[in-house]
């Protein structure tokens, strides 16, 4: 069938739309890499998704996308920036969303068709990790003390549902912290609390501008020293890293300063395929907001890893990589529109809509392109569904397809 696309001077072109990819989900566990699918949130079609409205979620088509993640045998990382974390979605839904994500895990375990997809013993935290911060505070302003209480809050919270902890970047800490001592100490303070190893999240400036200079410096080379100081202080303490930096250079020097036992996880959008697959024997595990778009063949890339096929699993990154840069081009902290918007077109939810209205934050030709890389790169699930759906949309837009193309289901 014709895939109609619009260009960005305004005119329509069609291209021939392929089956989907034959992407075969696993029969036991991933083996040779860990990774995790920072997942999206679904609203309720019905909802007030105005700008500062409360997060108000369709509870059922958004558990059921972190249960299509774990039947791929992913973990799913959840409550993060890919989430709206400090974009749309508050506290109050932040907490219950990492409740309920704990929860649908914990039924997993017990499913048949999803528990022999992870290893014998698997808890939990092996299934979600969530994210950690400051953010229930609404004070713009905090002082180190008030920084450690929040993080330690939400913390214990985490623990508590049985999930794993990521200690994010805090905003609050951004603005207080005078030097990279006023980091160590925070951090030290706040691992002392947990209960078990989490993964430190850094996250650069094109994800979140008011996390400028996190870690103490702008220079990459001196803040990277601070965080492995943190870790160097008592690394059983420390699960992994999460570098969402999307500088690749950098995420390979701090990989080969680690102490043994703590993981690279990368959170680089646009070099992960080297990166996954490595060189030498040296490679990173993945903490991806690309791979909830990509969840197929990211499945796909480990398995073959796991029976020595570098080249294909080489392959299936590179496509996949090449889809993510186009939807965390700049300005990149908007990706999250074209998560939500694959998620749709692939049949997760029933409308492409966003909390905070962060559905309008791309334009027609880019997410027109979005549609192209994704059919062209095996990562349209079910491409005559995703075809109506799109027709569809340009319809709405004035932009007239052909009535045979079908209408959206």
């Amino acid at each position: 069938m014709d895939l109609h696309l619009l260009d960005e001077d305004g005119s329509l072109r069609t291209v021939e739309l392929g089956a989907a990819a034959a992407f075969a989900p696993p029969s036991g566990p991933l083996r040779s890499r860990t990774v995790y699918a920072a997942v999206h949130v679904i609203p309720r079609p019905a909802s007030d998704t105005a700008p500062g409205a409360p997060a108000d979620l369709d509870w059922e088509a958004t558990l059921a996308f972190r249960r299509s993640m774990w039947r791929r045998g992913l973990g799913v990382a959840d409550a993060m920036d890919t989430a709206q974390r400090g974009m749309g979605l508050d506290p109050a839904a932040t907490r219950e969303l990492i409740t309920r994500t704990a929860g649908a895990a914990r039924e997993a375990l017990a499913d048949p068709a999803i528990a022999p997809l992870f290893p014998a013993g698997a808890e939990v935290r092996d299934l979600v990790v969530a994210g950690v911060s400051t953010d229930q505070r609404p004070e713009a302003e905090l002082s180190l003390d008030e920084i450690v209480e929040a993080y330690r809050e939400q913390l214990a919270a985490t623990e508590a549902t049985g999930a794993g902890a990521v200690l994010m970047a805090s905003r609050h800490l951004a603005r207080a912290a005078r030097s990279a001592a006023d980091y160590e100490s925070v951090y030290r303070r706040v691992l002392d609390a947990a209960t078990a190893p989490v993964v430190l999240h850094w996250l650069g400036t094109a994800f979140d501008p008011q996390l400028e200079g996190y870690f103490g410096s702008t220079d990459t080379a001196e803040a990277s020293a601070t965080l492995l100081r943190i870790i160097g202080e008592d690394p059983s303490r420390v699960r992994g890293v999460k570098m969402s930096l999307l500088d690749d250079a950098a995420e390979v020097a701090v990989r080969e300063r680690l102490p043994e036992g703590v993981r690279m996880l990368t959170g680089d959008d646009f070099h992960f395929s080297p990166l996954i697959v490595g060189e030498d024997g040296a490679f990173s595990h993945a903490l991806l907001g690309a791979f909830a778009a990509t969840a197929p063949a990211a499945s796909a890339a480990v398995q073959a890893l796991d029976r020595g096929g570098r080249a294909e699993a080489r392959r299936i990154l590179d496509d996949a990589e090449r889809l993510a840069r186009h939807v965390f081009s700049a300005p990149t902290f908007h990706y999250k529109t074209g998560v939500a918007f694959l998620s749709w077109l692939n049949g997760h939810q029933q409308a492409f809509s966003m909390v905070g209205g962060m559905h309008a934050a791309r334009s027609l030709p880019h997410l027109s392109r979005t549609v192209e890389l994704a059919a062209a790169t095996g990562n349209l699930e079910d491409p005559p569904l995703a075809a109506a759906r799109w027709h569809a949309l340009l319809s709405l837009h004035g932009f007239g397809v052909p009535a045979d193309d079908g209408a959206a289901r």
